[in-house]
Parts: C-alpha cells; structure tokens; sequence
C-alpha cells in the first residue's frame, strides 16, 4: 500500500522538521512493504528542509502537484499559460496585492518583511528571491495581502486556474488548472484507491477523494466530508498519528479496506 502525506499541519507541525518520532514511523511502513510519498503545498526547494535528509529519495509533489520529484530529482513541472499569468499579473497590481511567486526554484516575494510564510521560505537558501519580471516557469502564486482579498479571490476564480482560500491564514493560494495533490500522484503512477492518505486542509480535498482511505488531521469543514477519519489536535498528536500509522500499516486491516 502506499501511504501519502501532506505536511504542515499534518505531520510537520509550527513549521519544524518532521520529528524523529513520526519520521521512524514512517521508516516502519517502509520495512513492512508499503511506499511512502510527501504531498505538500511547498515547492521542493522548501519540502526538503522539513524532511531528513534520509528521505530526499522519497517520491515528493510539491506546490500542490504543481512539481514531482523522485529519487532525488524533479522529474516534471506545471506552469501557468503566458495568457493566464498575464491576467493574474494584472490582479495583483489592480489590487495593490503581495505575493509569493514559485518558478521551478527561484522566487518572487513583495509581502510584509513580518510575514509568517518567510519562517518556511527557503530556509536552507537554496534558491534566490528575483524580480517577478525575470522569473521562469511560474507554477504557483500565494497572494498574501490586497486592498481587496475577497474580490480578488471572486475574479481568479473567472480564470482557468484552481484557488484556494486558507481562511485561517487570509491567504489565497493558486494554482494552474488541472494541478492539484491527485494530478501530481497521477504523474507517479498512482491509481486511485491505491493509497491512504493523510492531510489537514482544502488542498488535500483531491487526494482524499480517490484514496482507498484518507485520515483528516485536526478539524477542516471542507476536509471533513471527504475524511474517513479524524485526529484532532492535541498536545498527543504525534503519538496518534503514530499509533494510527501502526494500526493501518498492517496488511491484514489493508486487505480489510480493500474488501
């Protein structure tokens, strides 16, 4: 079975590597047979740094599908058409709107030097933060602040891009049409209702929908109805998720799923 895992807020938690707890968890599946796949928000070039370095062989899609690595290496990308990214490019300066910008690995960034999301950028300095006009192959587009984040929100969803709204950090996170965390498993080889799941917010909604079965990690209204089963969050978590990840790692439960 293969197991598939977003991560901050699901097993990365405050921004922080991935503990060694979960992270011998995950090695344990591994020993039983099973496969084990990163599915995150970030770009690679911030995936890695949460991640041990005993893991960068690991199948990876990051900026919700929009870039697949595996064993070490990206091996596809998604970008935005030239005529959509003209469109958004004009949102953003109608509506006075930071943004972080991802190309294959650099970087645009124009939000407040305070901003939450600079504790996850580029961490390691992998990669260098350039003027947008200079920026190659733009797979994704985090819009931070506007005059008016709502009505932004309202025409990026008249264009043929996938948006969505992390309320909780009044951003809108942006996507090319067709890219999301089940586009980018899809690109792996992975069949639907060959995997179990695990995730925690609007972006996994895809990857929860085609999994065989799919645990939700704290409390998400647009998560939940897709969900067969609930961690909530607490102090505990961790330990949990582990327990959990033992219980379904056994073939006999899998077998149990599948039937």
């Amino acid at each position: 079975m293969k197991f598939v895992f977003d991560l901050d807020g699901t097993i990365c938690f405050k921004g922080q590597p991935i503990s060694e707890k979960l992270l011998i968890s995950l090695e344990k599946l591994v020993a039983q047979g099973h496969e084990v796949i990163f599915a995150s928000a970030r770009p690679i070039r911030d995936l890695l740094p949460v991640l041990h370095r005993r893991f960068h062989q690991y199948s990876m899609i990051g900026g919700n599908g929009s870039i697949i690595a595996s064993k070490g290496k990206i091996i596809s990308t998604s970008h935005f058409d030239d005529d959509t990214l003209a469109n958004i490019v004009q949102l953003l300066r109608t509506y006075n709107a930071s943004y972080l910008i991802d190309g294959d690995w650099d970087y645009a960034y124009t939000g407040p030097a305070t901003h939450p999301i600079l504790n996850n950028l580029d961490p390691d300095k992998r990669a260098k933060n350039v003027k947008l006009d200079t920026l190659q192959s733009i797979i994704k587009v985090l819009i931070l602040t506007s005059d008016n984040l709502k009505e932004v929100e309202g025409r990026l969803r008249n264009l043929n891009v996938v948006v969505h709204s992390h309320g909780n950090e009044g951003v809108l996170d942006v996507s090319p049409i067709g890219i999301d965390k089940w586009s980018g498993l899809q690109q792996l080889g992975v069949k639907e209702g060959e995997y179990i799941a695990f995730g925690n917010d609007a972006n996994d909604i895809a990857m929860f929908q085609h999994a065989l079965y799919s645990v939700m990690i704290g409390g998400n209204s647009q998560l939940s109805p897709f969900s067969s089963e609930q961690l909530l969050l607490s102090k505990d978590i961790e330990n949990l998720i582990v327990k959990r990840l033992s219980e379904l790692g056994d073939k006999n439960l899998i077998n149990k799923l599948i039937t």
